[in-house]
């Protein structure tokens, strides 16, 4: 329950529930949710979680060890698309932790970059107030329109911090590289400027100027990252390597229950 753990502080912010008898009632009850959560936990046998970022907040909430089963992403369906074109592409549902005003906003201040915007939700009127004419807003747009643009994109821009993310895996999919917020699964997902065989770059901080700055920093570096690699670098996610990672920790789990005689053979 992430409203109740990590993000209580923003989700309170963004109900307007900060202050006032209304706030401090939804803080109880948060604090009421929290002691029976990890209460709850107890009773769960085997915990997987779907990035090292998850595992390492499941220890500190319930002290459980977790594994770590990626997500299964749909590479096959995505092709790797080797010319690029000149212009920037960020895709969300504009909900306020995605951060995508503060992309938005950053482009805004770089007017000879061009950035293509997919998506809709509460926050396009926040986001539509922040473009300028460099910034295209297309709204909701089905899939195929979606896969075209990513494998198009000079790089996808990420600013959320996300328990895994799987845009920005789809754009490594088509050969795109991604600037990415250097926190949450992105570390996991991307390698960044440190790499040998960099997929993309992380900013540090979810600011306009961070995203600038690694903007610039990404078009300096941009002969680094290959297609090739990108794509090379999603293909870990696939949905055969879920299964079979699914299906091993299954079976192992339930060995483990046999042998402590949890178990009977029928």
């Amino acid at each position: 329950m992430r409203y109740a753990w990590d993000l209580q502080p923003q989700y309170l912010r963004e109900a307007g529930l900060e202050r006032g008898v209304k706030g401090w009632l939804v803080r109880w009850l948060l604090h009421r949710m929290r002691s029976w959560d990890r209460q709850t936990a107890n009773g769960v046998d085997l915990f997987l979680a779907n990035s090292r970022f998850i595992a390492r907040r499941i220890w500190r909430v319930y002290r459980r060890e977790a594994e770590v089963l990626y997500p299964p992403v749909d590479v096959s369906g995505f092709s790797l698309h080797e010319t690029k074109e000149d212009f920037y592409l960020t895709a969300s549902r504009m909900v306020p932790y995605k951060r995508m005003d503060l992309i938005v906003e950053a482009f805004a201040g770089m007017p000879n970059k061009r950035l293509v915007v997919i998506g809709d939700g509460p926050e396009m009127a926040k986001v539509r107030a922040k473009a300028g004419p460099n910034v295209s807003l297309m709204g909701y747009q089905p899939f195929e329109v979606l896969r075209d643009y990513l494998q198009r994109a000079k790089a996808f821009v990420f600013a959320a911090e996300e328990d895994f993310g799987i845009l920005p895996v789809e754009a490594q999919t088509c050969g795109t590289p991604v600037i990415a917020f250097g926190k949450g699964g992105a570390l996991e997902t991307i390698r960044g400027q440190t790499d040998q065989q960099p997929t993309g770059i992380f900013f540090d901080e979810q600011t306009p100027v961070s995203i600038q700055s690694a903007v610039l920093a990404f078009e300096g570096m941009q002969d680094r990252i290959s297609p090739e690699r990108c794509r090379e670098n999603a293909m870990r996610f696939s949905e055969e390597r879920f299964r079979d990672e699914y299906h091993g920790l299954v079976m192992a789990a339930w060995e483990e229950f046999r042998s402590q005689g949890f178990i009977r053979r029928g």
